[in-house]
């Protein structure tokens, strides 16, 4: 089976030295301990998806993981295995591949700087450049490989049973007739076994697509192909797109395969599939992408991507912390990120869980961890939530750790003369660090003539919901003397002052702009069942933080939807917990960018609004919407259970968030035996009352009558940013990664209900 020129082919690197140096591979020094480092040898394998490594232990199986789970790889005494267990001299030769999940990183030496950097560089061309393939290209990618492994004896033919083999590594359950019967059609030499020409007529039979050959059908009216004019006419008909017979030329011109067709200005039905599967034709609106909104209002009119605990990596009770997590955090698009500071000895302050078996580590190193990833997803700014348990003699290190690390990128004064009366804009503290603490006095004696007596403050946050604290905080507060604030770090604090919250009422009556408030999750929740209106008011122009109780002591999260509904800015949650409402989180931030930033509507973001979400009245927010759903096929749907013998059964949900009138979910039934391609073709119909502020989300799972339901994979983004007509939903995994060629396709149409 000459697969390797497909191979090649299909990463976009022929011929390209940097693959070539990947394929010979090499011997690299892993490390995992100050005394533990020994050599391995690591190669790129032939499918150009996995790099595959050998031990020199005799009974030591070779190891191998593919390139689709490194999340970066980074040159230098980067990881915090290398700084403890590697010397300086060596900096230059280190490198480090960091995974995505919980996977720890692999700590590598290379034998010279040269091939340290070479090793960076080729592995970072061939990550972007399988990110890069089009979905079309990955499919083949995936059944070529599948085929590969299928054939054991690697004679390059596939005789009957390698063929079924095959089968269930593209997870299809197939009848023995059926596939009997797809083989003799693809058999025609009649020799047992399939190959060449064979097997891609095999291919063509698998990744034939019914749902559209008849979408394709009933618009190719030109000699069975389609014209400029029978494309636009889906366009505008199906796709509810504004084309012109020009967009149509340009699609042609970039999506047909073969070149004969293409001179003809026509578009095939390879051709017609390759549009469907263009990024910019999925179900997300590619104009949602980028940073679209308006980024020049306050800051406090944004919903802020926000985390809480974020140097933890697993849960609470005895999880590892590491400057990794900040790392995962920011480069989600993570915009307010949390810093639990300790007395640590040696004067340097550490980040910890206090109370708890956590581990701990520098508060300096996370700082420079931060600094070094804030801005790579997202130029928009960070918040760091510090709270604060440290001595005035550690928080003066950490005032000090900060404005060295962090520079003039430190907010540390008003950015305009005098004293503000408003947040400045995400626009104007674009690459900017903010600071979240306690202050001793208020931002106005910076400007009075003679300064403020400092108000007596205690300095530990996540106290502010005082009738529902756990039982440590009881015992901390018990033991705790009132700490007091080093003046170097209150005077950092400039936009974001914490305070207690005591009602609305006094909020709005003593409170400064920038004074703000941390809600525990069940106390925020009361507020916004008791007075949603308010708190939509309140959060017009103040900022309100909400965490995760104490009692999650798994780092379980809470559904930030309904605060985000009363205008909260930063819900915070645990990043590092994979789970629905995080799913929902990276949603709503999916768009604008993934900036990290989402303009609230405008009907919360006016002093006076009437807007209820509990109890919708008429007013610019109701813009009653029909939305209809068509769960049309799924595609590659990959096995959860990896027993051989196990095939998914899947089903698929649609769900609404939002407030409570739309809050909403329908499933279809289950396909039996086949995750390739089931065909569900299920019609859904929702309301939605205020689509400025749903979600829709599309979960895939396997049906399992005896346990509960296993699942697959989902897609959640904004109503708004919805595509009509007939769309492709990619799929991503728990960790919210992509299944690189796993999908759902769908029919998309929203109507004005009235």
């Amino acid at each position: 089976m000459e697969t390797n020129g497909i191979e090649r082919k299909t990463t976009g690197m022929e011929g390209d030295p940097d693959l070539q140096f990947l394929f010979q591979g090499g011997d690299l020094l892993k490390v995992k301990s100050a005394s533990w480092k020994k050599t391995r040898f690591f190669k790129l394998q032939e499918d150009c998806k996995t790099i595959w490594r050998e031990s020199k232990k005799a009974f030591k199986s070779e190891q191998t993981f593919p390139i689709d789970d490194i999340s970066a790889v980074r040159l230098g005494r980067q990881s915090e295995g290398l700084r403890k267990n590697t010397e300086e001299q060596v900096e230059g030769r280190c490198f480090c591949i960091m995974f995505k999940g919980r996977r720890k990183n692999l700590d590598l030496i290379a034998s010279s700087e040269e091939e340290a950097r070479r090793w960076v560089s080729s592995l970072e061309k061939l990550k972007s450049n399988m990110k890069n393939l089009n979905r079309q290209q990955t499919t083949e990618h995936w059944i070529f490989n599948c085929l590969k492994k299928a054939d054991k004896n690697k004679d390059d033919k596939l005789s009957p049973s390698e063929l079924k083999n095959f089968l269930r590594l593209i997870n299809i359950e197939m009848d023995d007739d059926y596939a009997e019967m797809l083989f003799k059609q693809s058999d025609k030499s009649k020799s047992g076994y399939l190959s060449g020409e064979e097997l891609e007529h095999f291919y063509d039979l698998l990744t034939h697509r019914e749902e559209i050959d008849v979408i394709y059908g009933e618009y190719a009216k030109t000699t069975g192909f389609m014209s400029p004019e029978n494309l636009v006419d889906f366009l505008l008909k199906e796709q509810r797109e504004k084309a012109t017979l020009a967009d149509a030329q340009k699609i042609i011109e970039k999506c047909e395969p073969d070149e004969q067709v293409k001179a003809k200005k026509l578009l095939s039905k390879d051709g017609f599939l390759m549009h469907l599967h263009h990024p910019d034709t999925m179900i997300l609106n590619p104009e949602h992408k980028v940073v679209y909104q308006d980024m020049y209002q306050p800051l406090n009119h944004y919903f802020i991507s926000s985390s809480h605990n974020t140097y933890l990596m697993e849960d609470q009770l005895k999880g590892p912390s590491s400057t990794e997590a900040y790392v995962r955090a920011l480069l989600k698009g993570c915009r307010c990120v949390e810093l639990d500071c300790w007395d640590g000895s040696d004067n340097e302050p550490v980040i910890y869980h206090g109370y708890t078996l956590t581990s701990k580590i520098l508060f300096r190193d996370a700082i420079k961890a931060i600094k070094e990833y804030a801005f790579k997803t997202s130029d928009y700014p960070v918040i760091l939530s510090l709270e604060n348990h440290c001595s005035v003699e550690q928080q003066s290190v950490m005032a000090h750790h900060m404005s060295s690390i962090l520079g003039s990128a430190l907010v540390t004064s008003p950015l305009c003369d005098g004293m503000p009366t408003d947040f400045p804009s995400p626009e104007e503290l674009k690459g900017k660090f903010v600071i979240k603490g306690k202050r001793l006095n208020k931002l106005e004696a910076i400007f009075a003539d003679e300064a403020a007596a400092a108000e007596d403050t205690d300095v530990t946050e996540e106290e502010e919901s005082n009738d529902d604290d756990d039982e440590d905080e009881q015992k901390e507060k018990k033991s705790k003397k009132k700490l007091k604030l080093a003046k170097e770090l209150s005077d950092m604090v400039i936009y974001c002052k914490s305070v207690h919250f005591h009602g609305f009422e006094e909020a709005r009556k003593d409170l400064s702009f920038y004074e703000m408030s941390s809600f525990k999750e069940g106390k925020a929740m009361k507020l916004v069942e008791e007075s949603a209106n308010a708190y939509i008011r309140h959060n017009v122009d103040k900022l309100s933080r909400i965490y995760p109780a104490g009692s999650r002591t798994d780092s379980s999260n809470y559904n930030p939807v309904p605060l985000w509904n009363a205008g909260c800015q930063i819900v915070a949650l645990n990043f590092q917990t994979n789970c629905t409402d995080m799913d929902v989180n990276q949603g709503k931030f999916l768009v604008n960018g993934k900036s990290g930033y989402v303009l609230k509507p405008a009907f919360m973001r006016e002093t006076a609004t009437e807007f209820d979400p509990i109890t919708l009245t008429r007013g610019d927010w109701l813009r009653h919407k029909t939305l209809h759903v068509m769960i049309v096929s799924g595609q590659q749907l990959p096995k959860v259970n990896k027993k051989k013998s196990s095939i998914v059964d899947p089903l698929v949900k649609v769900e609404i968030y939002g407030v409570p009138a739309d809050v909403a979910e329908k499933e279809t039934g289950s396909v039996d035996n086949n995750g390739f391609n089931p065909s569900w073709n299920v019609n859904f119909q929702f309301d939605v009352y205020v689509p400025e502020l749903a979600l829709v989300r599309f979960t895939v799972e396997d049906h399992d009558s005896t346990s509960g339901n296993e699942f697959i994979g989902q897609y959640t983004l904004p109503f708004n940013s919805l595509q009509m007509g007939y769309r492709h939903v990619p799929l991503l995994n728990k960790n919210g990664d992509l299944l690189p060629s796993a999908g759902l396709f769908v029919h998309i149409m929203v109507f004005d209900a009235e």
